[in-house]
């Protein structure tokens, strides 16, 4: 596979640390521009994170004599990059400005960030799920007046503790979802040490969060239509999240209604048997088994399942009957991980398989 020089946008933050982490020893991608706001700019990684850094693992070696770059002008960097990752802790339409810009700079962008996920022609993606999408990149080209330029994108991290287990069943027709989501406080670039106020404690808003839960889906299970994606009409889905005591890992309670109520073998089938285009291509950080079921009652369980598969997979358990809908499960995945700068690595290796960076 061809090697690629990655950028980092808003790296000094904790999905940028993950970032920085996940790279260092990438077998297609070397991290060549570190960027981060003006404050920052100028400086040596190390110093300019300073006593910020969130990640269990040292600061990579790599980054020790690289001076991070101001963010805000892509210029500087379009000979210095293939493609760059954003991450950045910025308003919705700056964010979109600043992206737009790497892109009509001719630097494709791999985004963390929510601020395009509902534009139509830029690719929200699952790779397990709807790798598809990005046939529209060629659209969106078309309207930024790039050739290499553009912006895809990922979804929100607690969509994965629930979608991908949704994902194999459709085939039954999944009518209703109702969804309670447990999620870590890393998914608020948080530690106990900085939000004390979640010790003994749950928290049950998060700004934004079930707007996400409720409508990302559907255009997740939309269809490329005239150069842009089209939301699906269904499933309906409920949701209500929550923060919790946890470091990292998305915990999702789910309650599905089908219209051909499938039996429990069936979805455990559907399950253990579903392989997406990331295992199918041997992706670098594809997990060999997207789906891992659990018989044990008290699993999943953050701490015991995030890392299952170097926090790529998805843990599921307790598939039971229920008294108002058809089934309910548990849901959990690793939310900086398989959720944020893990699923954006996965998703850019899925981009550079399929040539879009070349």
């Amino acid at each position: 596979m061809k090697q690629y020089r990655v950028g980092i946008i808003g790296a000094t933050g904790m999905v940028g640390q993950r970032f920085v982490t996940l790279l260092e020893h990438h077998p297609w991608f070397t991290p060549t521009a570190l960027l981060a706001s003006a404050r920052s700019a100028g400086k040596l990684y190390p110093e300019a994170v300073g006593n910020k850094w969130a990640m269990s693992a040292p600061i990579p070696a790599y980054t020790q004599k690289m001076t991070v770059l101001d963010a805000s002008d892509p210029t500087q960097i379009a000979g210095k990059v293939d493609f760059v990752f954003c991450a950045v802790n910025m308003k919705k339409d700056e964010i979109r400005a600043l992206e737009e810009a790497y892109a009509r700079a001719e630097i494709p962008v791999v985004s963390n960030n929510s601020a395009h996920r509902f534009t139509p022609d830029v690719p929200m993606v699952i790779p397990e799920v709807n790798p598809e999408h990005l046939a529209v990149i060629g659209a969106q080209r078309k309207r930024l007046g790039t050739k290499r330029g553009f912006i895809a994108v990922k979804s929100n991290c607690s969509l994965q503790s629930y979608v991908p287990l949704l994902h194999p069943i459709l085939s039954f027709g999944v009518e209703e979802v109702a969804v309670c989501t447990y999620q870590a406080i890393s998914g608020a670039g948080k530690t106990f040490a900085t939000m004390p106020e979640i010790v003994d404690n749950i928290i049950p808003y998060i700004g934004g969060e079930e707007e996400k839960s409720e409508q990302e889906p559907l255009k997740i299970w939309g269809r490329a239509e005239g150069g842009q994606i089209v939301p699906a009409y269904s499933p309906r889905i409920s949701a209500q999240c929550l923060r919790v005591p946890v470091s990292d890992g998305h915990t999702a309670a789910v309650f599905v209604k089908f219209d051909r109520k499938p039996t429990r073998e069936q979805i455990l089938s559907a399950w253990k048997t579903y392989k997406g285009e990331p295992q199918k291509l041997g992706l670098p950080s594809a997990p060999k088994q997207f789906i891992h079921y659990l018989e044990e009652n008290d699993r999943p369980q953050p701490k015991l399942d995030r890392m299952t598969e170097n926090g790529m997979a998805i843990s599921a358990g307790r598939l039971r009957e229920d008294a108002l809908f058809d089934y309910k499960f548990i849901g959990c995945s690793h939310n900086t991980l398989r959720g944020a700068a893990g699923g954006a690595v996965l998703l850019a290796e899925l981009l550079a398989a399929k040539g879009y960076f070349d």
